[in-house]
């Protein structure tokens, strides 16, 4: 799944702008509820589905004032959603259900090697014939491999400093300046007040998920702990 959300989610950029591919990565918080719910790692309610209504309806309007959409890479950038919400799903079964301590370096070691033995399969059929013709910039890749490195080290030592909490809002941060620095950067990226407006309103659904979330989980864990009452009084049997 990790290899997929390589994959599709690079393969987009060949189709859409930055700014508008990272307006559709808000929805990412809906498909992994989604999912989570039927594998039963999430709960249904009411008020997580209004939070999810709110961030479906804002990517609509935002891909509405998108004015060159091409739908080629909306379909791409969603298989790159899909996928990476399956990832983070395996990876919670991985830590709740069997027991797995990884912290984002150990996890990483392992998962590279695997995802690169997972591209360089289609790699030989869809893209080795095409290398001959590309403008290879070994500098840029190795920079491009040196932020994400860094990026995965960044998240682990944020919430061993502070908490998960803090790391979602500063990813909710992240992504405005991702829109905004690319706007301002490539030339083909032109946004409208209705990209904004829908964008604001995802961000908005995104925020209310990431502070409901962990209260949530604490909720339930807090009711996990509590001592279970009996109606069994002491010195005398069932």
């Amino acid at each position: 799944m990790f290899a997929m959300t390589l994959w599709l989610g690079n393969t987009a950029y060949l189709y859409l702008t930055v700014a508008f591919s990272q307006m559709l990565k808000a929805i990412m918080p809906v498909a992994v509820f989604i999912l989570g719910v039927c594998v039963g790692l999430e709960i249904m309610s009411c008020k997580m589905l209004l939070i999810m209504s709110v961030i479906s309806f804002g990517i609509l309007v935002a891909s509405y004032g998108e004015l060159n959409i091409n739908w080629i890479g909306v379909v791409y950038q969603m298989g790159g959603i899909v996928s990476e919400a399956l990832r983070l799903i395996l990876m919670e079964i991985l830590v709740k259900r069997k027991g797995i301590k990884l912290n984002p370096v150990s996890l990483m070691y392992y998962m590279s090697p695997c995802s690169a033995i997972c591209l360089f399969i289609p790699w030989i059929f869809l893209e080795r014939s095409k290398m001959d013709t590309w403008d290879f910039h070994v500098l840029v890749l190795s920079l491009n491999s040196l932020c994400t490195f860094a990026l995965n080290l960044s998240v682990f030592l944020v919430i061993s400093q502070t908490s998960a909490l803090t790391i979602r809002i500063a990813g909710v941060f992240k992504d405005w300046v991702v829109v905004l620095v690319s706007a301002l950067l490539f030339a083909e990226t032109k946004l409208t007040i209705i990209n904004l407006f829908g964008y604001a309103i995802a961000i908005a659904g995104v925020a209310a998920y990431n502070n409901y979330k962990p209260k949530n989980s604490e909720n339930i864990k807090l009711v996990s702990l509590s001592p279970v009452k009996s109606d069994k009084e002491p010195g005398k049997p069932w």
